[in-house]
């Protein structure tokens, strides 16, 4: 007899925004990449929280009856995103100023992971052209929080949907490729540290595919990303003044 999968999409986004949160105060209270080893583990619990927004854009684009109108509330919820969390990590608003990294929050990739999918899925274009779009699409998402990896992953996983442990495996080298920029340009422990996304697989193998029984998740999550990343931004003030706290402030 088989085991029954045990959560749903409301409890899988529960556990990634849990996670995220502990990431990201965790880098506002102990700013500078500290290495002590509560701190690093404190980090790796919010490994948890990329790989299931990347996969629940991935459901979602499979499940929505306009992607249209999915776009344009994640392109809002970017917009919003971009100022909470430059905001809450001491980043300039406007991009660029200080480094090509990390100037946006991961919103960003994710709305351009899911034009990726459509442009994946269209009929219209030829297959060079859409090469020329997704690479255009990874220069645009560069510079955000898990660069133009969010988008590649969401594209694998999306393209791959039925066949799970081919999501993951794509998933996990795309990760390794982010993991090794991040070792060689910015710290070599929490380079390593990327590699823990691997801990969110037996979470997402457990989806049971349902979405659970609260249909407000999604409008809860836009709410609370930037609620979350707004207090992050005020500790980050009251700690330390009006300083960057993590590459790219």
């Amino acid at each position: 007899m088989m085991r029954q999968k045990a959560l749903n999409g409301n409890q899988l986004k529960v556990i990634a925004m849990i996670a995220m949160t502990i990431d990201h105060v965790t880098s506002v209270l102990f700013p500078g990449y500290p290495t002590d080893w509560w701190i690093v583990v404190l980090h790796i619990i919010g490994r948890l929280a990329a790989p299931i927004f990347w996969f629940f854009i991935a459901e979602g684009y499979h499940y929505t009856h306009d992607w249209k109108k999915y776009a344009e509330r994640l392109f809002v919820f970017a917009i919003v995103g971009h100022f909470a969390y430059n905001f809450a990590f001491g980043i300039p608003f406007i991009p660029f100023q200080t480094s090509v990294f990390n100037q946006t929050s991961v919103i960003w990739a994710l709305f351009w992971g899911l034009l990726a999918l459509v442009i994946g899925d269209s009929n219209r274009l030829k297959q060079w052209q859409k090469t020329l779009l997704i690479a255009a699409i990874c220069v645009i998402t560069f510079c955000a929080d898990w660069s133009c990896i969010a988008v590649l992953a969401i594209l694998h996983i999306g393209e791959n949907r039925g066949n799970f442990k081919k999501q993951m495996a794509g998933m996990m080298i795309w990760v390794s490729a982010y993991a090794i920029v991040y070792a060689v340009f910015i710290n070599p422990t929490y380079g390593i540290i990327q590699w823990f996304v691997a801990l969110t697989i037996p979470l997402l193998k457990s989806y049971n595919g349902k979405r659970g029984k609260w249909n407000g998740m999604k409008w809860f999550f836009y709410m609370y990303y930037p609620a979350h990343l707004i207090v992050c931004g005020l500790i980050r003030i009251a700690l330390y003044g009006n300083i960057g706290v993590m590459i790219g402030g």
